[in-house]
């Protein structure tokens, strides 16, 4: 049963939408409005799903879920009766998995909340696979920044500049990026 953390940002009450998802055999476990505290009741929480019904969703609804986004990765539904095609963009940018437009159908809440968490899951998944090449891309930097000094410390080519340091990596276990953060970390010292 999935656990749902509904956030009402409208002038309705959200009685109808809560009662629809308890209905479609969803655990409501908190209701709320849009407030300052949102990011720990989300953590306290600890929901499935994040479920926001809104008019329009404005700045103050967009920076929350920046913030959960970034802090607390969740999928979030949003449902709004906003169509601007600019404000979709910004919604989705801002980590929403699901933009519904005009109300909902109680029998298609299970499908909005399942192409949410799957969307949800294929955006986290892109998003560590960017942070690993990010990752591998940084660490090449500093192990080719490390072959340049040790070619000029050493006076050697770049082939012998990285025998070096792959073989220091191997005796003493370590990452050839490892070695590279003490050959820039030594150079540094010695401010040469």
């Amino acid at each position: 049963m999935l656990r749902i953390l509904l956030i009402n940002d409208t002038v309705k009450k959200v009685g109808k939408l809560k009662q629809a998802l308890l209905e479609a055999g969803f655990e409501v476990i908190d209701e709320s409005g849009l407030t300052i505290d949102l990011p720990a009741r989300v953590q306290s929480a600890k929901p499935d799903v994040i479920l926001i019904d809104s008019d329009s969703p404005g700045r103050d609804v967009m920076e929350q879920v920046c913030l959960f986004s970034r802090d607390l990765p969740h999928p979030i539904a949003l449902f709004t009766d906003e169509q601007d095609p600019a404000i979709m963009r910004q919604a989705i940018h801002s980590g929403v998995s699901a933009y519904i437009v005009e109300g909902f159908e109680s029998s298609r809440l299970k499908a909005i909340l399942d192409v949410a968490m799957v969307r949800f899951e294929s955006d986290q998944k892109l998003r560590a696979e960017l942070h690993a090449r990010e990752q591998q891309l940084s660490e090449r930097k500093r192990v080719e920044k490390a072959k340049g000094l040790l070619m000029k410390m050493k006076s050697c080519d770049e082939s012998e500049a990285h025998t070096l340091m792959r073989r220091q990596a191997m005796s003493r276990q370590q990452k050839l990026v490892q070695v590279a953060e003490q050959i820039i970390a030594m150079h540094e010292m010695l401010g040469e």
